[in-house]
């Protein structure tokens, strides 16, 4: 029971204590208009200095210890406290010196003191000497460069906002992403251009800082001088003592928290690659190669052997290079030898294994084969993120469709290039491409702002332009207006159109009889009464084959089978019928796919009299629509369809041919081969809260010709 109290109020103590760190900058910000204002005995200057190297020093190790920039979005605000906070001992420290600066070197507080006295020896030469050099390295040095490449960040970060937006509505469509994902990208890709932007503002108080610095030095040592003479009738020599040294130890004590403050913004601005922290870092990257210590242990060796030289300062060091590269040589063959074991396990595991009917009979619904090289894109030990796009890509998919999609299995085939891949279907190669592994593929979409140095290449999904680049260049070819994506993400997108343009090859019995099992738990006399007294399992299965190749989601699945069940007692053996009562039934859903929540849609139609034309070529034998359409004028047709399809297409709008009923289905066939994209709808399929508007009509030339 005391345990629990005792637990109670810690928590309770720790609860209040984080509500007054809340309240910590609003009692700063106030503490430091009176340190400007009121006088402040020598022990509270001496707090105050201890704190506010404490803070610089506190600031500094967080900016080594955090992963990522973003991790410590608020450096620039803390930055500008603790200037203020700085400038305001500054004020305050300069009040005591002029004041009590006569009556001695301890008058102005230990702290200024011991930074007169000891750090400098006393000697006000030596610390003006010092006290230059601080200012030389924290001005010249480390703040003009983090300045330099604060506002190279930003700018190159502002450029490439809407490349990385692009990037993320990319992943998003290919299913890649969820919608929840897409919008912390969203956030944080702005998150990232605010805190450059930031940044670049911070880097201007650091440097003013610097300025301030010197001036304040100079008014100072001119007023003391001033004041010790005129006023207190002190000697020169007695008032540069006195003053001087107390300057310099009031100018090094704000320098140096000034100082690690500048290094804590260079090495945020200059943070590239992975998320981890500095040391993680430089453990990766500096220590990977053995061969650099060793080729530096015997340079120096070397030197040492030199007469004249400190050769055991040399051998020694010389000697721990040779050791540090020794024992990563070492941790390297034993990462090599256990891969290796693994890799005899594997082999052994696979000899063992005896054949059967699995390894025989059946065929892989979706397959995906990689080269040698891509092998790596697909093993979690390797940091391969295939597996996990291509989840993502089914799942959404499946979302997107209405039906479960199949596994995708994937196995090397070194019968490909070691770069390509190919993805197959009922083990029949549908689509292939290739891939760099390594690089990063910049998509030209059309409109870019400068080359880029890579491997021309072609995007394997849209056929676009691409560049395959370096990871180093993401940034410059994402201000440049290039799409970057990397090798998993191209070949997670490839594997989403296809599946998407092959759908309803995907789309079995199987399938189709668990999609009526699971509407049977919500509507169990729809299904009871439509299958099979009224409508085969093989006919639900060619009429949801016929919506799902025309791009339409059977997700509605009540809609559908309502409407068939409407239908089925005429047409029960006319699949094409039947699909085309389901795609009235779902005209909504059409819509909605194509238009999104506009009112209005851009259509195109054709010109009435060839619509005569084409109504008297069309049959239909049973349930096969054919027509008998003059090769000239279906060419002509077929060329002005896709003219003016892609003049939409420019526009931005989706190409939607509007027709009679009858024609529909037949032309929408007959077209595709002219515009994948294009749709293909009846008048019955408009839904009653949109609008048409049709901006062009085909056929015109035709029946001039004609």
């Amino acid at each position: 029971m005391a345990t629990a109290m005792g637990t109670a109020n810690q928590q309770s103590l720790f609860g209040l204590s984080l509500r007054f760190v809340g309240l910590g900058a609003p009692i700063l910000i106030i503490l430091l208009l009176a340190m400007t204002i009121l006088p402040l005995p020598p022990f509270i200057l001496d707090f105050l200095f201890t704190f506010n190297i404490a803070l610089s020093l506190i600031v500094l190790l967080v900016a080594v210890y955090i992963d990522r920039p973003l991790d410590f979005g608020v450096f620039p605000s803390v930055l500008l406290v603790a200037t203020l906070l700085r400038l305001a001992l500054n004020v305050a420290s300069t009040r005591v010196v002029l004041l009590e600066g006569h009556n001695g070197t301890a008058a102005a507080g230990r702290v200024i003191q011991a930074f007169g006295d000891f750090v400098v020896g006393g000697n006000y030469a030596v610390g003006l000497v010092v006290f230059a050099i601080l200012v030389i390295i924290n001005f010249v040095v480390v703040t003009k460069g983090a300045g330099r490449i604060s506002e190279v960040t930003a700018r190159f970060t502002l450029d490439a906002m809407p490349g990385k937006q692009m990037a993320i509505d990319a992943d998003l469509n290919s299913g890649l992403i969820t919608q929840d994902v897409a919008s912390a990208r969203r956030e944080e890709v702005s998150r990232e251009a605010s805190f450059y932007g930031a940044m670049d503002g911070a880097s201007k108080f650091v440097r003013g800082d610097a300025i301030a610095g010197i001036l304040i030095l100079f008014i100072n040592i001119a007023g003391g001088f001033a004041i010790g003479m005129l006023q207190h009738d002190l000697s020169a020599s007695l008032a540069a003592t006195n003053y001087v040294l107390l300057t310099i130890g009031d100018g090094l004590v704000a320098q140096i928290p000034s100082l690690l403050l500048s290094v804590a913004a260079a090495l945020i601005v200059t943070r590239v690659g992975t998320a981890s922290d500095i040391g993680e870092q430089v453990r990766a990257q500096v220590f990977a190669s053995p061969r650099v210590f060793i080729i530096t242990g015997v340079v120096i060796g070397s030197l040492g052997l030199i007469p004249g030289m400190p050769n055991l300062v040399f051998i020694f060091i010389a000697c721990a290079s040779l050791g540090v590269g020794f024992v990563l040589s070492q941790l390297d063959k034993a990462e090599i030898e256990d891969v290796s074991s693994d890799d005899e396990i594997e082999a052994e595991d696979e000899v063992q294994t005896e054949l059967s009917w699995d390894d025989i009979l059946g065929v892989d619904i979706i397959g995906l084969e990689v080269g040698y090289r891509l092998i790596s894109l697909v093993d979690k030990n390797q940091g391969g993120e295939l597996l996990g796009r291509i989840r993502g890509v089914r799942k959404k998919i499946s979302q997107d469709l209405g039906f479960l999609v199949h596994s995708v299995h994937i196995h090397d085939n070194l019968s490909l290039a070691p770069n390509a891949y190919r993805i197959t279907l009922s083990d029949v190669p549908v689509s292939q491409g290739e891939v760099h592994p390594g690089m990063e593929m910049a998509i030209n979409p059309g409109h870019v702002y400068g080359e880029l140095d890579g491997i021309p290449g072609k995007d394997p999904t849209f056929n676009l332009d691409t560049v395959w680049i370096e990871p180093a260049l993401k940034e410059e070819a994402q201000s440049k207006g290039y799409t970057v994506v990397d090798c998993s993400t191209v070949i997670a997108t490839h594997l989403s159109h296809t599946l998407k343009t092959h759908a309803h090859e995907l789309l079995g019995h199987d399938e189709v009889q668990k999609l009526l099992d699971a509407l049977a738990k919500s509507a169990p006399k729809l299904v009871e009464n439509l299958v099979p007294q009224v409508i085969s399992l093989g006919v639900i299965s060619k009429v949801l084959q016929n919506l799902l190749e025309e791009g339409v989601s059977i997700r509605d699945m009540r809609n559908i089978v309502e409407a068939l069940a409407e239908h089925g007692a005429n047409d029960a053996q006319n699949p094409d019928a039947l699909t085309a009562a389901a795609r009235v039934a779902l005209g909504r859903t059409i819509c909605q796919s194509i238009i999104g929540e506009a009112e209005e849609m851009q259509v195109m139609t054709l010109h009435s009299e060839m619509e005569r034309i084409l109504l008297d070529t069309v049959t239909r034998d049973k349930s096969v629509i054919t027509a008998e359409i003059e090769p000239g004028l279906a060419e002509t047709l077929l060329t002005e369809v896709q003219t003016k399809s892609q003049e939409l297409e420019v526009g931005g709008q989706t190409p939607v041919l509007l027709v009679s009923d009858r024609l529909r289905q037949w032309l929408s066939r007959f077209v595709r081969r002219a515009n994948s994209r294009l749709k293909v709808l009846a008048y019955e399929e408009i839904a009653s809260n949109r609008h048409i508007r049709v901006v062009s009509t085909i056929g015109q030339f035709q029946v001039d010709a004609a």
